[in-house]
């Protein structure tokens, strides 16, 4: 008291949140992706995009199918595109977990690759050569390469942390009884 102590301490302390629990600040980061990825990703959805306005902007057609084919494609890439994104930038990454987020964006960027190559493909064979269809394609390969690229680059990842793996643990060196049949 005389050196000027509080007289009566604090007897409790506020409990700690254990992770994913209670409130917590849900703030966007781009960590998780890299400056190469998230520039990878919004060009993407940006060009995916501008494929899907300009093709919008079209007023006549005398073959519709290419057109609604690359719509729909278009719209889709565009769609799809958002919640990876979004997973990407939040803490859903953390949460979903790192492996499974990646597995399930390989395979929406690979697939969107394929379709959006043959949608721009039968559009650009399809289409009466009007300036916003010339532009919709022009933006659909253009989309086409930044997805192929995504899942390239996705794929060389993957493959070079599953040799690392092989190269830490080649053949269960650690516990060979492992290795044993079983019933001996």
């Amino acid at each position: 008291m005389e050196n000027g102590a509080p007289v009566y301490a604090d007897t409790t302390v506020p409990a700690e949140q254990p992770p994913g629990k209670g409130p917590r600040c849900t703030g966007c980061t781009a960590d998780n992706l890299g400056a190469r990825r998230l520039a990878l990703k919004a060009s993407q959805l940006v060009l995916s995009f501008l494929a899907f306005l300009c093709e919008e902007i079209v007023q006549h057609c005398s073959s519709c199918g290419g057109l609604y084919f690359f719509e729909f494609v278009s719209c889709s890439a565009f769609l799809l595109n958002i919640p990876i994104l979004v997973t990407y930038c939040t803490s859903l990454y953390e949460r979903t977990g790192k492996e499974k987020v990646a597995t399930v964006d390989f395979l929406i960027v690979s697939i969107v690759a394929v379709f959006f190559l043959l949608a721009s493909i039968v559009f650009a064979a399809t289409n009466d050569n009007t300036p916003p269809e010339t532009a919709a394609i022009v933006f659909g390969f253009l989309a086409t390469i930044t997805f192929c690229v995504d899942a390239v680059l996705m794929y060389l990842k993957r493959r070079k942390a599953k040799e690392e793996r092989k190269t830490e643990n080649p053949a269960n060196t650690l516990n060979p009884t492992e290795n044993q049949p079983l019933n001996n």
